[in-house]
């Protein structure tokens, strides 16, 4: 039985925690008006007595001895929406909620932390995916019980109705408090077991990459391109892997996996036709129907596949999607501060895509004749609909060269007619209610779209975007860096939480692929920093690798140190591959021997499961074959037609430092002599080739580099 609740606290504490139920009016906010995250301000009206994350919470849970209802989401997530509507936005459900439990909700994007514990836990719990919204009912001292995603209000999809499983779970809390305790101290136990240990072993080798591509090739579509079946999401860490391993170990298949899927992504309906940028996941094989919502976290780093697949390639289409992702990004995501906002939602005016659908008649009453029949046979609008059996997702239905024959119409003028279409569509949709946005700013997702901009910038001679990559590096410093530590989060002006792992692995990557769109000693600095905390304070100097979460963080029931990647690149290798190659260009053996601490802990998982861990297995290319560096030193602009020549190649193992004018304070291992003309010195590691004055020359000792 469930023992009596005895407060041992004063009475003013006592108030504190009683339910707003009791004290406020239906129409009074509750406690989420006062955060910052969108998604929680998104709850802050509903009857339901919220608590954010934090002391309050928890303490009020000890106290009064109730399990926690811990409710995890994002505010572009649809079935969050569907889940509040029904059931959070319901008097009658909240009423059970605020009486037999406390509360809690999180943004899974503000406190990645909290997610990646709970949804390992939502995992064992339960042996099934997780996903959002997350539902999780923990015991005061945190540790979850019993939980699951989305639940209907009402009983249907074989889920009972919500009220209904609060009552439940409320009586599992009062009988089975013994077999609760058990389950908790098991779970516990596996967390623990859960972190890699450090192994003796023989060496590191390529047999990880090697096993790697013959995973992908394995289970890869050859049809519609990417890797297994519905839903299909793009990995971009595995596609640039692909790309990576094609080139330093001349692997055609790798190739052309890599840019047969981003073909088929770039004109399937995950792409967005009109606007640019890319959609979180497809729910189809085919990427024709996606799931709406847009992140900022997938197009950073498609931006720089798509400039990359275009090098190696040359295929014009290619760089046209890299254009529209960096256009998407700077004309619906850039905050007027600095920085780039989070998310759009997949929802407007409460139905999911309906920004994006059209009816073949709206677009007709927009377009001419000969536009309508071109861009119709070309977007699929002249088929059956495609989304929910009565509305149109636009996707390349025919290549428009298909249509030219069908038509028999001149390629140019095809050309100019689907140009208007697609103008004429674009302008129309932008007076539709737009989906909303979510407007916090995020260090980890901002170092991808910094690294997306500055690689594609100069890959792609778009100087805009790199000088855009550099305007967001210094907000981040100037609002998000603060006494030599870095915040995870910025809205309406306002910087906090302690930043994770990602935030400051992505960030120092992203510095580093600036550096070379356009050398800034201060971006170097600021490298070399960022590099220092992560060793400090989130290096697990006895096993090697690093934990999600800094020495100084708030203490949880688990302390997760993710190698795996997810949506997004793992930390671990980000951290490995970019303190590698910040140790080779500095000489730095520190970063360098923490790389290989990190590389030797997640070894065994390599050779186990290698295409869960491509972040990790770019930097195991790197450590078994150390990127060149190419130093180019001549006065202001001297070297800019020898980038030119170097970039019309893809040469992933290569960086490209150009270094001009009188430059002071420059690490040893940079400091080469300024020369008259442009002089290029290629290294690899401590070892520099004599200086090269001849364009040509260089271009053949770098990609005899590549290659070797």
């Amino acid at each position: 039985m469930m023992r009596s609740v005895t407060f041992t606290v004063t009475p003013l504490k006592q108030v504190r925690c009683m339910h707003r139920a009791i004290r406020d009016t239906p129409s009074m906010p509750n406690r989420l008006a006062q955060e910052t995250s969108p998604y929680l301000r998104q709850h802050a009206d509903n009857p339901v007595d919220w608590f954010p994350w934090g002391e309050e919470a928890l303490r009020c849970a000890h106290e009064q001895d109730k399990p926690i209802l811990l409710s995890i989401g994002y505010s572009a997530c649809h079935w969050c929406h569907v889940m509040a509507h029904e059931s959070f936005e319901d008097a009658g459900v909240a009423e059970v909620m605020n009486r037999l439990f406390i509360n809690i909700k999180v943004d899974r994007e503000e406190r990645p932390d909290l997610d990646q514990i709970y949804q390992a836990a939502h995992a064992m719990l339960t042996q099934h995916g997780g996903g959002w919204p997350l539902t999780l009912f923990l015991t005061p001292d945190q540790t979850p019980f019993f939980g699951g995603t989305y639940f209907p209000k009402d009983p249907r999809y074989n889920l009972p109705g919500f009220a209904q499983l609060l009552e439940y779970v409320a009586g599992i809390c009062r009988t089975r408090r013994e077999d609760i305790a058990r389950q908790n101290a098991s779970l516990l136990h596996a967390f623990d077991s859960m972190l890699p240990r450090a192994k003796d072993q023989a060496g590191i080798g390529n047999a990880p990459l090697n096993n790697a591509c013959s995973e992908l090739r394995q289970a890869f579509d050859s049809i519609y391109g990417g890797f297994g079946g519905a839903p299909k999401f793009p990995q971009p860490a595995g596609l640039e892997f692909l790309l990576r391993h094609a080139v330093r170990s001349n692997d055609a298949d790798a190739r052309n996996m890599a840019l047969y899927t981003l073909r088929k992504m770039a004109d399937g309906g995950i792409h967005d036709q009109l606007g640019g940028g890319f959609c979180r996941y497809s729910v189809d094989e085919r990427w024709a129907i996606p799931h709406f919502e847009k992140m900022l976290y997938d197009n950073g780093p498609l931006l720089a596949l798509y400039a990359d697949a275009h090098v190696l390639s040359g295929e014009a289409a290619f760089r046209r999607v890299a254009q529209g992702i960096a256009g998407w990004a700077m004309r619906e995501m850039q905050s007027p501060q600095g920085g780039f906002y989070s998310s759009l939602d997949a929802d407007s005016e409460h139905e999911e895509g309906k920004f994006y659908v059209w009816a073949p008649e709206q677009a007709a009453s927009l377009l001419s004749a000969e536009e309508y029949t071109v861009a119709a046979a070309h977007y699929g609008l002249d088929q059956p609909p495609n989304f929910e059996n009565r509305q149109w997702n636009l996707f390349v239905a025919q290549p428009l060269d298909a249509v030219v024959q069908a038509l028999h119409l001149p390629p140019e003028h095809a050309g100019q007619l689907l140009a208007g279409a697609r103008q004429k569509l674009f302008a129309a949709r932008e007076n539709r209610v737009r989906p909303g946005r979510d407007e916090k700013i995020l260090v980890s997702w901002n170092a991808l779209m910094i690294k997306g901009l500055a690689h594609a910038g100069r890959m792609l001679d778009e100087p805009e975007w790199i000088a855009l990559a550099q305007r967001t590096v210094d907000f981040i410093r100037g609002a998000m860096w603060r006494n030599g530590r870095l915040l995870a989060v910025c809205k309406d002006g306002k910087a906090h939480l302690n930043a994770y792992l990602d935030d400051h692995a992505f960030l120092l990557d992203a510095l580093l692929e600036l550096l070379q769109a356009e050398f800034r000693a201060a971006d170097l600095e600021f490298a070399r920093t960022l590099a220092d905390v992560l060793l400090e304070q989130f290096e697990d100097a006895r096993e090697g690798g690093f934990f999600f979460t800094s020495h100084d963080h708030e203490k949880l029931i688990h302390r997760p140190k993710p190698g795996h990647d997810n949506a997004m690149p793992s930390g671990n290798g980000i951290a490995a591959f970019a303190l590698q190659r910040l140790g080779h260009l500095l000489g730095e053996t520190r970063y360098l021997d923490a790389a290989e601490r990190t590389l030797k802990l997640y070894y065994p998982a390599l050779a186990q499961q290698p295409t869960g861990f491509t972040s990790l297995l770019m930097a195991l290319q790197e450590f078994l074959a150390p990127p060149q560096i190419i130093i180019l030193r001549g006065a202001p602009g001297a070297s800019a037609a020898w980038r030119r020549q170097l970039l019309r190649h893809y040469w992933p193992g290569s960086m490209i430092m150009a270094l001009e004018g009188e430059l002071a304070g420059l690490p040893e291992t940079l400091a080469k002599p300024l020369q008259q003309g442009v002089g290029a010195w290629v290294c690899r590691g401590m070892k520099c080739l004599p200086v090269i004055m001849d364009c040509a020359e260089l271009a053949a000792v770098c990609q005899s580099g590549e290659s070797s």
